[in-house]
């Protein structure tokens, strides 16, 4: 598999970035994001200094992404219980079909 270097911009820092073709469009896609939350905590005036800045947007995002995964979870284990509840009914109804 060969890689391409591809260019992003971020805060108007340009960044070479290697990765495989069929991983481009995912990388400038994150990258726009990326850009995108830094420039909100960048415009707020409350975070100083690049490094920073970069720091609260990946903390901003690491909490967006943790917040999602554990919903996600909550889902599947509702999801699981309300399967395992209706595999329930089949068989209740399947014990009655047999009886009858």
């Amino acid at each position: 598999m060969s890689a391409t270097t591809v260019t992003v911009s971020i805060l108007d820092k340009d960044y070479q970035v290697s990765c495989s073709p069929e991983e481009v469009a995912e990388l400038k896609r994150s990258a726009e994001y990326l850009n995108e939350k830094m420039r909100e905590i960048k415009a707020s005036g409350s975070v100083l200094g690049l490094d920073r800045i970069a720091v609260m947007a990946a903390l901003n995002i690491a909490n967006d992404m943790l917040t999602a995964s554990h919903s996600v979870k909550t889902l599947e284990s509702e999801k699981d219980a309300e399967l395992q509840q209706l595999n329930g009914k089949i068989d209740q109804a399947l014990a009655r079909f047999r009886v009858s």
